[in-house]
């Protein structure tokens, strides 16, 4: 059977090549004639504020050039309430290719709903992309996304209280950061030297990365939570000691109240947060506030940081394959890439950092290397569930816990929440 299907193959293929050489030439130009896309159309989902009009209309235009008669559809979504409609597209077939943010992607990977692009990899730039910032995107050593873009959280401050304070310069160190604080604490028209809430669990994830530690570990065959952990407690003692300079609710996350909103006011002296939450020019003037990396013990290295941010996949059910990863190639290029760059985002090789614009973007970026994403686990996603167990754990301690019993109490909940089947 073997040797007859050789034989067919060899026979198929001197018929190609005869009829290539035809006296016409006929049949020689109609190999040549890219593919027809006639008629197809691919869908893309892109969340709101992810993708900037003019990449949308330059991604269209070269996606439409480079498959001749094949449309574009790209549409928008809102993050709220996104899972499900996910869910739904996914298992309907109706999206060729979309944005998943990074601590999703796994979920996703593990119910099969994502193709497998491990063989599309290097085609689509793969073998340049950061590590760091592509570990969200393969689940047991198989590629089911790309990255895309990524930011963190640092230091945003207020120039005037800081002049106010006698600080001349942000500070290099955790140490050189403490000392200012309690200079800022002891400034009149200053309320908080820093806004930290309680639940600001992205923060204290990128301390834990500083200690060289995880969230989670994996214990035999099963992932198991990992709080009780030295370098988990070591980090948490930083986050108590920020925390300190801070009057915000202990029972609280970033979000609520939105830090955004406080911190223009002018009595906050600083926060850390994501570059959205920076400062609009309408509530406080670019000169009036500046940004840093939060400092790590030492000068030459920042403190670890959560590496928010999307990748993009293909539904397994798409029947536009190729032209879905034909989209990804071209999405992904340096071209396309390098405005992500210059939109104020990490990009995902650091080939093209040298494009970063913005002194947000930079402070995050000189940070991003020592970043992590949460656990590449599909039942991850269980663990950030409301109630967070992170967030709880996070509460009581601060508000006098015994940090080793409320630790293995609430490893117990997130061991739980990873061996609940997805």
């Amino acid at each position: 059977m073997k040797r007859q299907l050789i034989a067919a193959v060899g026979v198929a293929a001197m018929v190609v090549g005869l009829a290539a050489c035809g006296s016409d030439g006929k049949k020689a130009d109609d190999a040549a004639k890219p593919k027809d896309y006639n008629g197809k159309t691919l869908t893309a989902w892109f969340m709101d504020g992810s993708a900037s009009q003019a990449w949308q209309d330059g991604v269209k235009a070269d996606f439409e050039k480079e498959f001749p008669g094949a449309k574009l559809n790209i549409q928008i979504q809102k993050w709220d309430g996104i899972g499900p409609k996910v869910t739904t597209a996914l298992s309907e077939g109706s999206v060729d290719v979309l944005e998943l943010g990074n601590t999703q992607t796994a979920g996703y990977a593990a119910t099969g709903g994502l193709a497998d692009l491990t063989k599309d990899k290097a085609t689509l730039g793969g073998n340049d992309w950061a590590a760091n910032l592509n570990e969200s995107s393969v689940l047991e050593g198989k590629q089911y996304a790309a990255p895309w873009y990524f930011t963190n959280r640092s230091v945003i401050y207020n120039k005037e209280l800081w002049t106010k304070a006698g600080i001349a310069a942000p500070p290099k160190t955790l140490d050189e950061y403490y000392a200012d604080l309690e200079k800022l604490k002891a400034t009149p028209g200053v309320s908080q030297a820093i806004y930290l809430p309680g639940q600001e669990w992205y923060t204290y994830f990128g301390l834990i990365t500083s200690e060289g530690g995880k969230l989670v570990k994996k214990d035999g065959d099963k992932y198991v939570g990992n709080l009780s952990s030295p370098e988990a407690k070591a980090a948490f003692a930083t986050y108590q000691k920020l925390a300190s300079f801070s009057s915000a609710p202990k029972d609280k996350d970033e979000a609520n109240p939105q830090q955004m909103t406080l911190f223009p006011k002018g009595d906050i002296a600083s926060m850390i947060g994501l570059g959205w939450e920076a400062p609009a020019a309408k509530d406080m003037t670019a000169d009036k506030w500046g940004v840093f990396p939060l400092p790590g013990k030492t000068a030459d290295k920042p403190s670890g940081v959560f590496l928010g941010g999307s990748n993009l996949a293909v539904a397994q059910a798409s029947k536009n394959q190729d032209l879905a990863k034909g989209f990804l190639k071209i999405a992904l290029s340096d071209k396309f890439e390098g405005q992500v760059a210059a939109s104020g985002l990490i990009p995902n090789k650091n080939s093209l950092n040298s494009q970063v614009v913005g002194d947000f973007a930079k402070a995050a970026l000189a940070a991003s290397v020592n970043g992590a994403t949460t656990p590449n686990i599909a039942a991850w996603a269980g663990v950030e569930n409301n109630p967070n167990p992170i967030k709880e754990f996070m509460t009581a301690v601060l508000q006098g816990g015994d940090y080793d019993a409320t630790a293995k109490k609430y490893d117990e909940e997130i061991t739980k929440r990873l061996a609940a089947k997805q």
